[in-house]
C-alpha cells in the first residue's frame, strides 16, 4: 500500500490559507481525500477529514461540515484508534462542528471522550488541554452550566500561560470568561467583569513578540469579540495587523 506525504498535503493547504483561498482549500483536501482512499491510506484520510470538518465549520457549511463529523468518526472506528491521543484531537474537532451549528448538547459527550483519552495519553501541562477546556467551555456555556465552564476556562489559562504562543490562546480565553460573563449576568451587570477582562486580553495581544501567520489568525479570530463589546478602534487595530501579515505571505 502507498502512503501520501501528509507534509507535502499541509504544506499546500497552509500556502492556501495563508492567502484566505478557501475555494483552493477546499479542492486541496478534497484531492488528496480521494487519493487517499483509493490507495487505502486511512491515516491521510484522516488528516484530510478532520482539515475538511476545520474549514467547513470556518464557513458555515453545517450540511458538509456535519457530514464530515460522521466521516471522521466512523473512520476512528474502522481503524481501531478509538482510544489513541490522535483520535483525541479528532473527537475535539468533531465537538466542536457540533457546537459551532448550535448542537452544544451533543457535542459534550465527544467533549468528555476525548477528554478521557488524553488523561490517558499526555501530562497535564500538555498545551492540548488547553484547547479542550476552551472549547469544552464554550459548550457548557450554550447549556447555561456557567460554573463549571468558569472552572474550565481557568483550567485552560494555568495550562496555557507556560506554553509556546500561550499568551495568544490565553488572550482567547479571557475574551470567551467576558462573553460568558455577559451571558449569565447581563450587559450591565458583567461591564466590570467584561473590561477586566478585554484590559488583560489586550495586553497579551499587543505584548505577543511574533508576528506571525499564526498571530495573524488570532488577531482575526479576536477583532469581531472586541467589536461585539464596543472596542471599535481596537477591533479595526487588529483587522489591520492580520491583514499586514497576509499581505506579506
Amino acid at each position: 500500500m502507498a502512503f501520501i506525504s501528509t507534509e507535502r498535503v499541509l504544506s499546500k493547504l497552509d500556502e492556501h490559507l495563508g492567502r484566505n483561498d478557501y475555494d483552493s482549500a477546499e479542492r486541496h483536501l478534497l484531492y488528496w481525500l480521494g487519493e487517499a482512499q483509493s490507495v487505502g491510506d486511512k491515516r491521510c484520510a484522516l488528516l484530510c477529514l478532520n482539515e475538511l470538518a476545520g474549514l467547513y465549520r470556518k464557513l458555515a457549511k453545517e450540511e458538509k461540515a456535519i457530514e464530515t463529523v460522521g466521516s471522521l468518526l466512523n473512520l476512528i472506528g474502522e481503524m481501531g484508534i478509538e482510544n489513541n491521543v490522535g483520535a483525541g484531537t479528532t473527537y475535539i474537532n468533531c465537538a466542536t462542528v457540533y457546537k459551532a451549528f448550535g448542537r452544544a448538547a451533543e457535542a459534550l459527550p465527544i467533549f468528555e471522550k476525548a477528554h478521557e483519552v488524553y488523561e490517558k495519553h499526555l501530562p497535564a501541562t500538555d498545551k492540548r488541554f488547553g484547547g479542550l477546556f476552551n472549547n469544552m467551555a464554550l459548550a457548557l456555556v450554550d447549556l447555561e452550566r456557567y460554573d463549571e465552564a468558569y472552572e474550565l476556562y481557568n483550567k485552560a489559562i494555568e495550562v496555557m500561560q507556560n506554553t509556546e504562543d500561550g499568551d495568544l490562546e490565553v488572550a482567547i480565553t479571557y475574551l470567551n470568561i467576558a462573553s460568558a460573563k455577559e451571558a449569565e449576568l447581563g450587559a450591565v451587570e458583567s461591564e466590570e467583569a467584561v473590561r477586566e477582562c478585554i484590559e488583560k486580553a489586550t495586553e497579551l495581544l499587543d505584548n505577543h513578540p511574533v508576528r506571525d501567520g499564526y498571530y495573524a489568525f488570532v488577531c482575526e479570530k479576536c477583532a469581531s469579540v472586541f467589536g461585539y463589546f464596543g472596542y471599535f478602534v481596537y477591533e479595526k487595530e487588529l483587522s489591520r495587523r492580520a491583514s499586514e501579515i497576509y499581505e506579506r505571505s
